[in-house]
């Protein structure tokens, strides 16, 4: 018997929560779930394609939804929780839930998009990628398509909520090796973390050439807020101090409309908000693995006669 589908573990890992108000290890989730569905150790040893058992795989995929629904969180690394909302919604949704309500949380939710603050203003190349495909129309190639993009805006948005939990100290490193990857600096030791008291707004500086005569100044801000203009104002007056032509403000959460507009007037200032980052660092393997799928196409040119 195969492993149940995500959708039937949405339920258990809400219900585990629920009588978890402080929260509880994924594995804990992962594992009352399992036992709930009443899993034979034989569906507890299917594994999917890159080793992770299905079951932890389908559990996590059930908590993606009531993420995207609002319903819980990842309150710390290896944590859930449920939000408030979700504390709320358990109590008037009581077990078992109706058919059509689950597959509501299962499905409802797959286009919800990366949280940003209410007065950010998303960056000029940065274009909503919508789907409509359903899989009673869909070919294989589009059903594909929108895997891959559900897979990507999952991983985007844990990447962010790790962000958001890692050290001011930590994130100034993982920024810096996202500039590395992109081909900044020969080397990685060309790029210097300076963060910390009297940094006078500079967190890292890369060296261009070996002699260090050209260089780019790095603000990073692991914020919530929206970064505002007098916050890049403040970063071009040190980038000026440092007689410096070259500077990247990057930040966890967005830029207001002032603050891009301030950008766009002055030389040399290149934004990087939280949406941008995540999927630089998806692009460039900063914090993540990729998997290589072998996916076979007919060769037509093959059969022709000579």
């Amino acid at each position: 018997m195969s492993v149940p589908t995500y959708d039937q573990f949405i339920e258990p890992i809400l219900r585990f929560l629920a009588i978890n108000p402080e929260g509880a290890p994924t594995r804990d989730a992962q594992e009352a779930a399992a036992k709930t569905l009443q899993l034979t150790e034989e569906q507890r040893q299917e594994l999917i394609a890159s080793g992770q058992a299905t079951y932890k795989n389908r559990a996590n995929w059930a908590h993606d939804r009531l993420k995207r629904a609002g319903l819980s969180s990842s309150a710390k690394r290896g944590y859930w929780k449920l939000t408030d909302t979700g504390v709320t919604y358990a109590k008037e949704h009581p077990a078992p839930m109706p058919a059509d309500e689950v597959e509501h949380l299962a499905i409802g939710y797959m286009n919800v998009k990366l949280k940003v603050a209410a007065d950010a203003t998303p960056l000029d190349d940065q274009l909503p990628v919508e789907s409509n495909v359903t899989s009673a129309t869909a070919s294989p190639d589009d059903r594909l398509a929108q895997a891959l993009h559900e897979l990507r805006e999952s991983t985007a948005a844990d990447l962010l909520e790790n962000l958001l939990q890692a050290s001011p100290n930590r994130f100034e490193v993982i920024v810096l090796d996202v500039l590395h990857r992109l081909g900044y600096g020969a080397s990685r030791n060309d790029l210097q973390r300076v963060g910390g008291s009297g940094d006078a707004g500079i967190d890292g500086i890369i060296s261009l050439d070996k002699l260090g005569l050209e260089k780019v100044y790095v603000q990073a801000k692991r914020w919530q807020n929206t970064v505002g203009r007098p916050e890049l104002q403040a970063f071009y007056g040190a980038l000026a101090g440092q007689k410096a032509k070259r500077g990247v403000f990057i930040t966890t959460s967005g830029f207001t409309v002032h603050a891009i507009d301030f950008a766009k007037s002055v030389e040399g200032i290149v934004l990087v908000d939280g949406t941008r980052l995540v999927h630089l660092m998806m692009d460039h393997e900063v914090g993540v693995t990729s998997r290589l799928l072998r996916l076979p196409t007919l060769d037509r040119d093959y059969f022709d006669e000579e």
